[in-house]
């Protein structure tokens, strides 16, 4: 470390950060062992420096690592600037903007010329002056201009792009039917989900400062006191961490080694409201459309589109596109409510449930609240005759049976009554127009899984 500069020029504020960070990996490696001439030697300015223009092609900087869905994936990771991805309403990437963190995949041996880069003068990481060939760095580098022009351009290929990405068995890989024929292979277009490292880190340091940080921990502080507080309590509920790496997180990549393997998952619920009601009783209802009994009416947002589409239809809006296609949306998103109501119910309870003698349920609504009884084996008991005959009719109508138009029809009756209930002014809803909306929900939204399977079987 012969080489001193006097750190009065720019280049010279270029020269005193890259020797001080030599120099501290320097005195870590030695740790006071001085006579050590030959480890020594290997962190003189320009030999340090030449190692670390070879070494840095055995890294990458990205924001989208491979190794996080499976650790033995052998296919490309990518950088994406969050800038350049396009504009979306949900949270993602595109919007980090321009303060993203920028991750490291490769061989960890070589993470510490990454540090290096991420060393900040003048505003701006060295990795930035790199690739924007900043004149005083390169003289700061070396006085040959040669090795120090090839040392900028060795450095600043940290950020690369493969001319030819690469997928890989143990990556995520989803074939899409691109083209028209679904037996040639050439007519598919493969589509690889990639872990956004860079959004899951500002994920992880939003939770980190709401379980840990001073201000969040003097907010829950407060409102255990019940004290009055002006900032905001923050909480993250119902989390999970997934450990991606094991003991060597940093094969991963470098930001996952930061976060020590810890990669928060949210908690992907249902709404509280989705949930049946603990006092529904449907084995002793004769209609989930009961007018006294029902639970629809409370169920999700129902009550509130009913209360939309009341207002709308009592303004008595001009009968144009622009009100016909407006009164469609609000269909629409009844019909899809009611589709997520048989999700619900589908969600819990058990396989069979209505097999119980006090289901009272029509049978369409059987088949559509209870589709996987369907795969249940048929009971066969001498001392019950009439269950497999049950069983039987069951099967024969799901498969056969017109039960999510007689769903449809009942669903259109039953909301025609809700809206006369508000207005006996009001004008109902044309029949045929609701049943196909509702019934276009039942089965595109909430299509039941054998009947999918057999759908695809007769296809294939």
């Amino acid at each position: 470390m012969n080489e001193k500069s006097e750190p009065a020029s720019r280049s010279g504020l270029f020269r005193a950060a890259i020797t001080g960070f030599i120099e501290a990996r320097r005195e870590a490696k030695l740790k006071g062992k001085d006579d050590d001439a030959d480890t020594a030697s290997k962190y003189e300015y320009a030999t340090w420096l030449a190692d670390a223009a070879r070494r840095v092609g055995q890294i990458q900087a990205v924001t989208h690592v491979l190794k996080a869905t499976h650790p033995d994936a052998r296919g490309s990771s990518l950088h994406v600037a969050p800038s350049g991805l396009p504009r979306h309403a949900e949270i993602g990437s595109h919007l980090l903007g321009e303060g993203y963190a920028e991750d490291v995949v490769g061989n960890a041996a070589a993470l510490d010329v990454f540090k290096l880069l991420k060393l900040e003068v003048d505003g701006r990481r060295l990795l930035d002056w790199m690739q924007a060939g900043d004149t005083d760095l390169q003289a700061a580098l070396s006085n040959d201009v040669e090795q120090a022009q090839g040392w900028m351009k060795a450095f600043a290929s940290l950020v690369r792009e493969e001319t030819q990405p690469s997928s890989h068995p143990m990556a995520k890989q989803l074939y899409w039917l691109a083209g028209e024929d679904p037996q040639d292979d050439a007519h598919y277009h493969l589509l690889q989900p990639m872990f956004s490292s860079s959004l899951a880190h500002a994920v992880h340091a939003d939770i980190q400062d709401a379980r840990f940080g001073e201000a969040n921990k003097e907010m829950r502080q407060a409102r255990r006191d019940n004290k009055p507080a002006d900032a905001i309590c923050r909480d993250y509920r119902d989390l999970v961490a997934r450990k991606l790496g094991g003991t060597k997180p940093q094969n991963i990549s470098q930001l996952n080694s930061e976060r020590g393997g810890v990669n928060y998952l949210l908690a992907s619920l249902p709404p509280p409201a989705w949930k049946p009601s603990a006092a529904m009783n449907l084995l002793r209802l004769d209609s989930v459309f009961n007018e006294r009994h029902g639970e629809l009416n409370r169920f999700g947002g129902m009550r509130e589109l009913l209360r939309t589409l009341t207002a709308f239809l009592k303004a008595n809006p001009d009968p144009t596109v622009e009100t016909r296609k407006h009164r469609e949306t609000i269909e629409q998103a009844i019909g899809q409510e009611l589709a997520m109501f048989g999700v619900a119910i589908r969600g819990s309870y058990t396989a069979g449930w209505t097999r119980d003698e006090a289901c009272q349920l029509p049978l369409c609504e059987q088949l559509w609240l209870d589709p996987d009884r369907f795969e249940l084996p048929e009971r066969n008991d001498p001392g019950h005759p009439h269950w497999q005959e049950d069983d039987l009719a069951f099967n024969q109508a799901y498969e056969h049976g017109d039960w999510a138009n007689e769903v449809a029809g009942r669903f259109g009756l039953w909301l025609n009554g809700q809206l006369r209930k508000r207005s006996d002014k009001l004008a109902l809803l044309g029949e045929a127009e609701m049943r196909h909306f509702a019934r276009q929900a039942i089965l595109d939204v909430a299509w039941p899984i054998p009947l999918q399977r057999r759908a695809k079987a007769g296809a294939a």
